[in-house]
């Protein structure tokens, strides 16, 4: 008699604690991802990471894969999305960056051309003892429209800085 008792309440703990503790991690591992993509939604500035390789696809952005100190922003309106991106290469990489974006160091001209309202929404600032080299790679209405400034003042690392802009 006490020994199925005793089976009876293992049995019971078994169909009833399991499950319970399974949904009480999982709970918490779902509260978490919200808290995550929360603070991803709710970004007003660049922060450092790489963009997905969809968002890279989407906005035509394809950041070199030695790059480092690389930043993103994703905003998005019923008008316009844009990806804000920033990261540091070599100079060979920057040639073979722009090459893929259609656009070549020749195309960049002097200044920044990034508008007022995108270096404000991405958290930029354009120090005016910089060299800075900008252009605006402008693609049919299907793809999205490139502002690239480069900051050429260490001949060994150059900054990079992208505002894609799609509109749907």
């Amino acid at each position: 008699m006490v020994r199925r008792r005793w089976i009876t309440a293992i049995i019971i703990l078994l169909l009833v604690g399991v499950p319970a503790g399974y949904l009480a991690v999982s709970a918490q591992q779902s509260r978490q991802s919200g808290r995550d993509k929360a603070a991803k939604v709710g970004a007003h500035q660049v922060r450092s990471g790489w963009p997905s390789k969809v968002q890279r696809s989407i906005y035509e952005v394809p950041i070199p894969p030695k790059a480092w100190r690389v930043g993103f922003l994703e905003t998005n309106n019923w008008r316009t999305s844009r990806l804000y991106t920033q990261f540091a290469v070599t100079p060979p990489e920057l040639d073979a960056f722009l090459a893929s974006v259609g656009t070549s160091r020749e195309a960049l001209t002097p200044g920044v051309s990034i508008s007022e309202h995108d270096t404000t929404v991405a958290g930029w600032n354009w120090k005016p003892t910089t060299e800075w080299l900008g252009t605006t790679v402008d693609e049919d209405a299907a793809r999205p429209t490139r502002d690239i400034t480069v900051d050429l003042t260490d001949p060994k690392v150059f900054k990079v800085y992208v505002v894609s802009t799609a509109v749907p």
